[in-house]
């Protein structure tokens, strides 16, 4: 578990970023958490409150895609799939919302898969 000072850094740079961004419908939120073996992603309306959308390391359409793959490659793939869902509801930009982590490793490879993917931020 993180100590107590770098979970203070955490949340000051996550009320930082959620101040600058807010999502709707048409432009959704996409709010990523990050374990230390998953990644979560989800499309959040905030004008509405409900998740328009989800995936992760763990949902069955990424988890048969990723056996015996780092968790960088994951996290891509983990990307792409929130992007194809979007996709098929319509919704072709979002705001990314990287929350208390930094944009690096796998939170940036997850953006780069969404991207891949034609989704944009």
């Amino acid at each position: 578990m993180a100590s107590k000072k770098v979970q203070k850094i955490r949340d000051k740079r996550k009320a930082r970023v959620r101040a600058k961004i807010s999502g709707s419908t048409e432009r959704p939120r996409l709010s990523v958490f990050r374990s230390s073996k998953h990644i979560y992603v989800q499309a959040v309306a905030d004008n509405e409150g409900k998740t328009i959308a989800h995936s992760s390391t763990i949902s069955d359409d990424v988890k048969s895609k990723i056996t015996d793959v780092k968790k960088v490659e994951a996290a891509k793939e983990v990307g792409r799939s929130i992007s194809r869902k979007l996709r098929d509801m319509g919704i072709q930009e979002v705001v990314f919302d990287r929350g208390s982590y930094l944009y690096h490793g796998r939170v940036k490879a997850l953006a780069d898969g969404a991207r891949e993917e034609g989704l944009k931020f």
